[in-house]
């Protein structure tokens, strides 16, 4: 996938040494746009091996509301664990597990009285707004509440979205993510963001467009650049294509929220082999 690429070498030939809150420091630069045509395949990079179902089972971990890493691990994916033990909740008076009001609060309930779920569903407001008036220029959900965000130990990255329906047929979207960690975080982002478009475009009977990924603050790790350089060393394969199976005909929210794992299929995925690197908590 020769946006990664280019997001990469971006960092390298633009960014400047950084001071961060885990320690480790970073090479960063401030500032990015890349675009991703769905209808040419679905972007997840193949110059390392990315686990596709663990981008999946975290979205729809968020989807259904839940902040509660016990949920996600159940899943069998660990990647919010570093933020789940007690040394990190117990900051905020919460049990081990809880992460506190991050994105599936956040989505499904903005504004509320944590963890009551009292507040806005902004997916339940996306999804009708874009049967109802898919003309919309409020499509959009936000993750960025400055009234909670310092009562986490990790505030949401991707902040805001927005999604627009071109001749009303076919789904874009725009995200905007505040920090972008390059080698181990923005994989993810990328291919989550374009599931969830997909999904999206299925249950509002859409059909998918354009991914525009906006950044702020993107940077790589100190102890990431020997992987970085590994990575830019390969050669990107051919992009797969999803595939989402549905003999119910899910549609609306409630479609939205009954679809799993099992729904969908990556059809020839090939990448070449894992990269493993360290996380900055």
């Amino acid at each position: 996938m020769k946006q990664y690429h280019d997001l990469l070498q971006s960092i390298l030939t633009h960014g400047t040494r950084h001071e961060d809150r885990t320690g480790v420091g970073t090479i960063s630069h401030f500032g990015y746009q890349t675009r991703f045509d769905l209808r040419e395949g679905f972007p997840i990079v193949t110059t390392k091996r990315v686990p596709f179902r663990w981008v999946a089972e975290e979205l729809f971990w968020i989807l259904s509301g839940s902040t509660n890493e016990k949920d996600l691990r159940a899943r069998g994916v660990d990647i919010w664990a570093e933020w789940a033990d007690l040394d990190h909740t117990r900051r905020f008076g919460r049990e081990e597990g809880d992460l506190g009001p991050i994105y599936g609060s956040l989505w499904r309930s903005f504004g509320g009285d944590y963890p009551e779920r009292n507040g806005v569903d902004q997916i339940a407001r996306l999804v009708e707004l874009l049967q109802r008036d898919p003309n919309s220029r409020r499509l959009l959900v936000s993750a960025w509440d400055p009234r909670v965000c310092d009562a986490v130990s990790l505030p949401p990255c991707h902040t805001l979205f927005q999604f627009k329906v071109e001749r009303g047929r076919v789904l874009h979207c725009q995200l905007y993510q505040r920090s972008a960690d390059a080698f181990l975080g923005v994989p993810f982002n990328i291919s989550s963001y374009a599931l969830l478009t997909h999904l999206l475009a299925h249950v509002c009977e859409l059909e998918v467009g354009e991914f525009v990924y906006t950044l702020g603050d993107y940077h790589i790790y100190l102890n990431h650049l020997a992987q970085v350089e590994e990575l830019l060393a390969r050669k990107p394969l051919p992009l797969p294509r999803l595939e989402i199976h549905d003999d119910r005909q899910l549609r609306g929210l409630d479609g939205l929220l009954k679809m799993s794992y099992e729904n969908l299929r990556l059809v020839g995925y090939q990448s070449h082999g894992k990269i493993a690197a360290p996380v900055a908590v």
